[in-house]
C-alpha cells in the first residue's frame, strides 16, 4: 500500500492535508418523531446511538479499550468486524535517532540563523541535524476479528449503542422473530476484549470466526475452542519489523456447539456465546523486544476463561466506574437528543443541543480512560485505535501541541492515574534524548524535538521547516510540576525531578546570547511549522520557546524547594530564566510569535503557539497582566476561529481563560460540524486525530473551572446556552474537588472539598452578592477574608467539604457521581440531593506517634452497595507511607481500591499505601477511594487505626 506519512502530507500542503483521505463532510437526515432508546436514557444521555450498522465506514464504528487492547466495533448484522490492536504494535524495532555530524554544524546553523540567512540555515540543518532515519516509526494495526454470522436481510428494530457509563457497545436487532443481542467491552482486570452474543429464542445463533490481517501474520487453531494470529510488525523508514504479536479468540457456548479448525472457529445452535480475545506482544520497553508474547496471551486468556461472564462483567463496571464516575455534569436536554448521534453532529449548527456538550466532555474522557491507564503506552495521535499499516503522521506523538493536549484534562477532570504513561515516557525520553543531547549540541542534559514513537526517537525529523524545534522534551517536563500541584504527591515529584532537571540542564548548555538583543534565546528553533518567510520557519528565540522554558525553569526551582535538593541549579535556573525575551506586543496590537514583529506567512495557520502563555501556561492573565491579555485577545481575533479540529479544540480553551463563554461556545458549535466531527463523534483534523476530542473536554472542564492562578475561579466562562445545570467532580490545582449549581446563569451552589490542610481563594459571580458558607462536615462558618469584590479566601482542614449557596436562591439539586457495579442496572450520573451538616462527625483515627490521622467518609450509596473515602493526613513529621485498618459492621465487602492496595479477611480490612503517594509532607494529606457491597445497614467502622513509616 503506499505510505502516507506525516511528512507527505505536510508536503502536500498544511491547510489541506489529509482532505484526500476521508471524505469532505458527511451527512445525516434526522428522523421524524424519532425517541432516545431506554438504554441511552437509562444512561443519562450519556451514550452515542445510531439505528443502522457502520458497514465499512470505520469512523462509523465504535472504540472500546482498556488502556493497552483496543477495538472498532461495526454492528453489522451479517458479519460483525472488530478491528484490532495492541498499544505496543508498532512498525519497526529500537534505533538510535542521533545524528553524530551535528554538534560540528551548530556553530554555523547558528551564524546563518543570526545573519537572517534562515533557509540557508534549514538546507545544513537538512543534511546535519536531521535524525536517523529521518521519519519516525508508526503504530500498526493487529488485523481483525470477523464472526460472519449470515444474511442481513429481513432485520427490523436495529439499534447500536455505546454506553459511556459502562464502556459498552451494545447492538440489537430482530430477525426471524429472534431478538439478537451482543455486547463487546475491553477488560483492564482481565485484560481481555469480551464479546457477548445472546438470543431470546433458544439455539439461534450460529457464526463463524476468522482473523485476517493486513501484517505478515499467520492463523491457526491451538485447540478446539480457540483460533489464533501470530504476526509481526511491518518494515518502515528503513527499519526492519521486530514486534511479534499472537491474537487469540476463544468461544464459550451455552447449548449448540462449538469447534476450531484450520483458523476458523466455528459456533452452531448456541442459546449465548461468551468471545473472548486476548493478545501478546513482545515489546518490553524501547530498547527490548523479545518478551514472551505467547505467554501473555495465553495466560490472559486461560485467566478469562476461568472467570464467569456476570464476574467479567462486574470486575470491569468496577474498574471502568471508579474512574468515570469521579466527575458529573448535567447542562440541560432538548428534544435534539431523541436524534441518533451522527443527526445530532448534522444538525447541531441549526439546533438548540446543550446536552452533546455534555456528551462530548464526557465522551473524552472515555476515550482517555480508554486508550491510557498505569503501565499502557501514552494515548497517541489516534488515542489506541487505528486500522492502517501507514496512518496519517504515523498515529505516533507529535510534542508541539498533541500528546500535551491529549493530556489537559486529565487532571481537571479527575483521571489522575491516567496521567502516568506520559511520565514513563519522559523518564524513556531522558535516556534516547540524553543520546541526542550530546551527539548534536555537545550538551548535558537530554532534548526531544516534535516527535516521538515507540522507540522514543528524540532527533529532528520530518525536515527543518517543521521538525526544527527543540523544546518538546521541556514541554513534557512542564507537565511534571503542573501534575504536582493537582496531587501533591512529594513521591511523585521527586521520582520525575531529575527528568526535569535533565530537561533545564540541556538549555543552561545551549542557551546563547542574541548578538543584538542580549537576551538568551535557543537557536536554531521554530514557532511550530508557521513560516516566518517564504518556505522559513528557522529562528532563534520564538515566543513559545521562551514561554515553555519559563515554565520549566521556575517548575524545576519550585521542585527542588519542595525536595530541599539543588540549591545552586534552582539559583542557576532562575538566573537563566530572567534572561529570557519578555513577551511583547506588536505593531497589530497582538503578541509577537517572534523576537522580531513579522507577519505571519499564513494568517489562519491552525498553531497559535505563542499564545502558550494563555493556555496551558498562566502567564497570560486577565487580572494579572491586563495589557498581555488584550494583546492576546486580539492575536485570536487575527487568526480567526476556524481551523482544524484540533486547533479548533485548543482555541475553546483560549476563549475559556479569557473568560468569555460566549466565544468558547462558539468554538464548540463550530467543532461539532460534519467536517471537524466523524459520524462516532472522533475529532477530524481531517483525518481523525484525537486530540481534539481531548482539548475539547479539557476547554469545557476550563468554562466551568480554572485554577491556574493560584486560585478557584468557579464558572468563570458560562455560557447562556448553559442556562442551568450542575457539575460535580472536577479538580483545581492545590488539590481540590469542585462541585457547582447555577440557574438562569447564576450560581446558586458552589461546593469544595479540600484534599490537604490550607488556605484557598474562591472566585466567583456569586460572592458580589448575599451569600452563605458553611463547612459541611461540622456545620460551621468558616472565618473567611475578601481580598476582591468576588473573591472568598478561607481556611481549609483536609477531608472537609465547603458550600456556598447564594441566598433567595431555591435549594438546587447538586450533581454528584453515582456508581453502580451491578452488571444489571446501567449506573448513571445523576442528581442527588445537597449534602446536609452532620450532627456527628465521621469516624477518625487516634494519631499514631507521627501524628497521622485517617478519617473514613461514605460518599455515595446504592441499593446493595456504596462508595467511600478515606483520608489520610500527617501529623506534625512527614511519613514515607501508611497503613490504615478497621472493622466492618455489617458484613460489608470491597470490591474495588484506588490509590491503596488492600486486603480484607472477614471484616477485617487493611489498607497499605508507598509506592505512589504514600509519603506525604508534615500536614499533607491523600485520599484512597473504594467501592463496596453491603446488604441492609452501612454503618461506619466504630475506629480506624492508621500506622505510619
Amino acid at each position: 500500500m503506499p505510505e502516507v506519512t506525516r511528512r507527505k502530507l505536510l508536503r502536500a500542503g498544511a491547510a489541506g492535508a489529509g482532505a484526500a483521505l476521508v471524505p469532505a463532510a458527511w451527512t445525516a437526515v434526522a428522523r421524524a418523531d424519532s425517541a432516545a432508546p431506554s438504554q441511552v436514557l437509562a444512561a443519562g444521555d450519556l451514550a452515542l446511538w445510531y439505528d443502522e450498522a457502520a458497514g465499512a465506514d470505520w469512523l462509523r464504528a465504535l472504540p472500546v479499550g482498556n488502556g493497552r487492547l483496543g477495538a472498532m466495533v461495526f454492528g453489522n448484522v451479517d458479519t460483525e468486524r472488530l478491528q484490532l490492536n495492541e498499544d505496543t504494535v508498532w512498525a519497526g524495532g529500537p534505533y538510535d535517532s542521533a545524528n553524530t555530524r551535528g554538534a560540528a554544524n551548530l556553530a554555523e546553523i547558528r551564524r546563518r540563523v543570526f545573519a537572517d540567512q534562515w533557509t540557508q540555515a534549514q538546507d545544513l540543518i537538512n543534511q546535519t541535524m536531521m535524525g536517523s532515519p529521518g521519519g519516525q516509526l508508526a503504530y500498526q494495526p493487529v488485523g481483525n476479528l470477523r464472526l460472519a454470522v449470515g444474511s442481513a436481510s429481513g432485520v427490523s428494530q436495529y439499534n447500536r449503542t455505546l454506553d459511556l457509563t459502562t464502556a459498552t457497545v451494545t447492538t440489537t436487532y430482530v430477525q426471524g422473530g429472534v431478538r439478537y443481542t451482543r455486547e463487546v467491552f475491553a477488560s483492564a482486570p482481565d485484560q481481555v476484549i469480551v464479546v457477548r452474543l445472546t438470543a431470546d429464542r433458544a439455539n439461534s445463533i450460529t457464526f463463524s470466526a476468522t482473523f485476517d490481517s493486513p501484517q505478515r501474520t499467520t492463523v491457526s487453531s491451538p485447540d478446539s475452542a480457540t483460533i489464533g494470529l501470530n504476526g509481526i510488525s511491518g518494515n518502515m523508514e528503513g527499519v526492519t519489523g521486530q514486534v511479534r504479536f499472537l491474537a487469540l479468540a476463544n468461544a464459550a457456548v451455552t447449548g449448540g456447539t462449538v469447534s476450531s479448525s484450520g483458523g476458523t472457529l466455528r459456533v452452531s445452535a448456541a442459546t449465548s456465546v461468551t468471545v473472548l480475545v486476548s493478545i501478546g506482544s513482545s515489546y518490553v520497553n524501547f530498547r527490548t523486544v523479545n518478551g514472551d508474547y505467547q505467554g501473555i496471551a495465553r495466560t490472559r486468556l486461560n485467566a478469562a476463561r476461568n472467570v464467569a461472564i456476570d464476574q467479567l462483567r462486574s470486575r470491569h463496571l468496577a474498574d471502568y466506574q471508579a474512574l468515570f464516575n469521579r466527575v458529573a455534569i448535567n447542562l440541560g436536554r432538548t428534544a435534539a437528543a431523541d436524534q441518533p448521534t451522527d443527526v445530532r453532529i448534522a444538525q447541531h449548527a441549526s439546533v438548540n443541543d446543550p446536552q452533546f456538550s455534555a456528551l462530548l466532555f464526557q465522551f473524552g474522557r472515555y476515550l482517555l480512560i480508554c486508550s491510557s491507564r498505569p503501565g499502557t503506552q501514552p494515548a497517541n495521535l489516534q488515542g489506541i485505535w487505528n486500522d492502517s499499516m501507514a496512518p496519517p503522521w504515523d498515529s505516533k506523538y507529535t510534542i508541539n501541541a498533541n500528546l500535551p493536549m491529549n493530556y489537559w484534562p486529565t487532571d481537571t477532570t479527575n483521571l489522575s492515574e491516567c496521567y502516568l504513561p506520559v511520565f514513563d515516557m519522559v523518564r524513556d525520553l531522558t535516556v534516547t534524548g540524553a543520546r541526542v543531547a550530546q551527539a548534536q549540541y555537545g550538551a548535558g542534559g537530554w532534548v526531544t524535538h516534535h516527535n516521538t514513537d515507540a522507540w522514543r526517537g528524540a532527533s529532528v525529523v520530518d525536515g527543518a521547516l517543521w521538525g526544527m524545534w527543540q523544546t518538546g522534551g521541556a514541554w513534557l517536563s512542564t507537565l511534571v510540576w503542573d501534575h504536582y500541584l493537582f496531587t501533591g504527591d512529594v513521591e511523585f515529584l521527586r521520582a520525575n525531578y531529575p527528568a526535569m532537571k535533565g530537561a533545564a540542564q540541556f538549555f543552561l548548555d545551549t542557551l546563547v546570547a542574541h548578538p543584538s538583543l542580549g537576551y538568551l534565546v535557543t537557536n536554531p528553533s521554530n514557532s511550530p511549522e508557521l513560516p516566518h518567510h517564504a518556505n522559513a520557519s528557522v529562528c532563534a528565540g520564538p515566543t513559545m520557546d521562551n514561554q515553555i522554558l519559563r515554565d520549566l525553569f521556575e517548575g524545576v526551582a519550585r521542585a527542588s524547594e519542595v525536595l530541599g535538593v539543588d540549591t545552586t541549579f534552582r539559583t542557576q535556573v532562575r538566573t537563566a530564566k530572567d534572561r529570557l525575551a519578555p513577551m511583547r506586543v506588536g505593531s497589530r496590537g497582538n503578541i509577537q510569535e517572534w523576537l522580531a514583529d513579522w507577519v505571519e506567512t499564513e494568517r489562519n495557520h491552525r498553531h497559535v503557539s505563542h499564545l502558550y502563555g494563555l493556555h496551558p501556561s498562566n502567564q497570560i492573565t486577565r487580572r494579572g497582566t491586563p495589557q498581555l491579555y488584550e494583546a492576546a485577545r486580539r492575536t485570536l481575533e487575527l487568526r480567526g476561529d476556524d481551523g482544524t479540529g484540533w486547533s479548533l479544540a485548543w482555541k475553546i480553551n483560549y476563549w475559556a481563560r479569557m473568560e468569555d463563554g460566549a466565544r468558547a461556545h462558539k468554538l464548540i458549535r463550530d467543532l461539532v460540524r460534519t467536517d471537524r466531527l466523524a459520524p462516532n463523534m472522533f475529532d477530524l483534523h481531517p483525518p481523525f486525530q484525537i486530540d481534539g476530542n481531548f482539548g475539547a473536554t479539557s476547554g469545557i472542564a476550563e468554562m466551568l473551572l480554572q485554577s491556574h492562578n493560584g486560585e478557584l475561579h468557579l464558572l468563570p466562562a458560562l455560557p447562556s446556552a448553559w442556562a442551568t445545570g450542575q457539575v460535580a467532580g472536577l479538580r483545581g490545582r492545590g488539590g481540590y474537588t469542585v462541585g457547582a449549581a447555577w440557574t438562569s446563569g447564576q450560581a446558586d451552589e458552589l461546593l469544595v472539598r479540600a484534599d490537604r490542610d490550607g488556605t484557598v481563594r474562591l472566585r466567583a459571580r456569586l460572592f458580589t452578592g448575599s451569600f452563605t458558607l458553611v463547612d459541611v462536615g461540622d456545620g460551621g462558618t468558616p472565618a473567611t477574608t475578601r481580598p476582591e469584590t468576588d473573591v472568598v479566601q478561607l481556611t481549609v482542614k483536609a477531608g472537609h467539604t465547603y458550600r456556598a449557596a447564594r441566598l433567595g436562591a431555591t435549594a438546587s439539586p447538586t450533581v454528584s457521581a453515582t456508581v453502580s457495579v451491578s452488571p444489571t442496572v446501567s449506573p448513571t450520573a445523576s442528581v442527588s440531593p445537597t449534602v446536609s451538616p452532620t450532627t456527628s462527625p465521621p469516624p477518625t483515627s487516634s494519631p499514631p506517634p507521627s501524628g497521622a490521622r485517617a478519617t473514613y467518609a461514605v460518599t455515595s450509596s446504592w441499593p446493595g452497595g456504596f462508595q467511600a473515602e478515606v483520608t489520610v493526613t500527617a501529623g506534625s513529621s512527614p511519613i514515607r507511607g501508611w497503613t490504615v485498618s478497621w472493622t466492618f459492621p455489617n458484613g460489608q465487602v470491597i470490591n474495588q481500591i484506588w490509590s491503596g492496595t488492600y486486603t480484607q479477611s472477614g471484616a477485617n480490612v487493611t489498607v497499605t499505601n508507598a509506592a505512589y503517594n504514600g509519603a506525604l509532607p508534615a500536614g499533607g494529606s491523600t485520599t484512597f477511594g473504594f467501592i463496596a457491597s453491603v446488604s441492609g445497614a452501612n454503618n461506619p467502622p466504630a475506629n480506624i487505626t492508621c500506622t505510619t513509616t
